[in-house]
């Protein structure tokens, strides 16, 4: 089966700063893959590239097979959806405005979203359980509710791969687990889900691939069972980490959760 997304041979620098280098990557349609490490390895860049908004000093980046060097910004964004880690909004719009506004790659030069895409806009509001906060204001709405806005909003573009740099990050204990669910969700929709996380926990229970990143590079890339190990996290975060095993106790599943060693 031919990747939805595939890096090939990728490297990218600022100016003279070597970012990532040589990355080999490969996403399978409807596959929540997660970018795993901390701070500075680089995993926004290379979504920022995957997404066309920066271009590769050398390599490719391949979206069903073709380089989107090669398309257009309105071809990648009809395929693409890209939520950033932060957003704020200087204008006081409404939650179905901001929506509205993923409909833009579809719409012609100064156009003005229709009836139909208004409709898509209140469904994409509806699949992430923010409808009833329709007309109220964005800029007046907590950061785990913007997050599900920006969700729908990616979804009124009607993407094939949503890029999600951070989804969980500044949210409480209960947003992370909703917008997390509601990425499971998409996934199983056959969307693919390409996302950073700092949280290894997170991997663990929602992704079916990760690839452990650090200082520019790929430590491993594999099933979060396989390539998540004691040595590997604790070389990806620079600190000693342990794996424990439990038991859920209503599905007798085991579980998998990260934790730092305790210092004597």
């Amino acid at each position: 089966m031919e990747a939805k997304i595939a890096l090939k041979n990728a490297s990218f620098s600022y100016d003279e700063k070597n970012i990532f280098s040589n990355l080999e990557l490969s996403v399978s349609s409807g596959e929540i893959f997660c970018l795993l490490g901390s701070n500075g390895s680089g995993k926004t860049t290379l979504l920022n590239c995957i997404n066309g908004t920066l271009k590769l000093k050398t390599g490719e980046v391949m979206l069903d097979g073709n380089n989107i060097s090669c398309m257009s910004i309105t071809e990648i964004a009809r395929k693409i959806g890209y939520i950033f880690q932060e957003h704020s909004a200087p204008f006081p719009y409404s939650v179905i405005d901001v929506v509205s506004m993923g409909r833009a790659p579809h719409l012609k030069l100064f156009s003005t979203p229709s009836q139909e895409d208004i409709e898509i806009a209140e469904e994409a509001l509806e699949r992430v359980g923010m409808y009833h906060y329709r007309d109220h204001r964005y800029t007046q709405i907590s950061g785990g509710e913007r997050q599900l806005v920006l969700i729908a909003r990616t979804l009124t573009q009607e993407p094939e791969v949503i890029l999600l740099d951070e989804p969980t990050s500044h949210l409480d204990f209960k947003n992370q687990t909703n917008i997390l669910q509601i990425v499971n969700q998409l996934a199983r929709q056959g969307i693919t889900v390409l996302m950073t996380s700092h949280y290894p926990d997170h991997a663990l229970l929602y992704s079916s691939r990760v690839a452990l990143m650090k200082n520019g590079r790929f430590i491993d890339t594999g099933r979060p069972s396989e390539v998540m190990t004691d040595s590997s996290l604790s070389e990806v975060y620079d600190m000693e980490v342990s794996l424990l095993t439990v038991d859920e106790p209503d599905t007798n599943r085991e579980l998998k959760l990260c934790v730092p060693k305790l210092m004597n």
